[in-house]
């Protein structure tokens, strides 16, 4: 139930930085609304989390799959660029997640 959880969370936290982009700064209600609802759900679930789940791997695993798909969003949705510099980070980030996952394991 813990990763269920954890999914939740990352859900809400891409959701909410994806319209915090839309906010324009926090000046359009709608999306600022969103953005902060997004990061108190976020912040919750993820609190909720951490009572099974490790905090070195939840917090790891949230972060990593996060930024990873909050770039893959700024690449579909705001034409932002890929070049090899973000591919490898990305990598090192997914790597740095299993790695972790891998060093927690019993």
């Amino acid at each position: 139930m813990g990763y269920v959880m954890l999914a939740g969370a990352i859900a809400a936290e891409v959701a909410a930085t994806t319209a915090m982009k839309y906010s324009d700064g926090f000046s359009r209600l709608g999306p600022s609304l969103v953005t902060l609802l997004g990061y108190v759900v976020s912040f919750a679930l993820l609190a909720q989390t951490l009572k099974s789940v490790s905090i070195g791997t939840a917090y790891a695993i949230w972060a990593g799959i996060g930024t990873a798909a909050v770039a893959a969003i700024g690449l579909m949705l705001f034409g932002e660029g890929l070049n090899l510099a973000k591919v490898t980070g990305i990598v090192l980030i997914i790597g740095g997640v299993v790695v972790l996952n891998l060093g927690g394991a019993h």
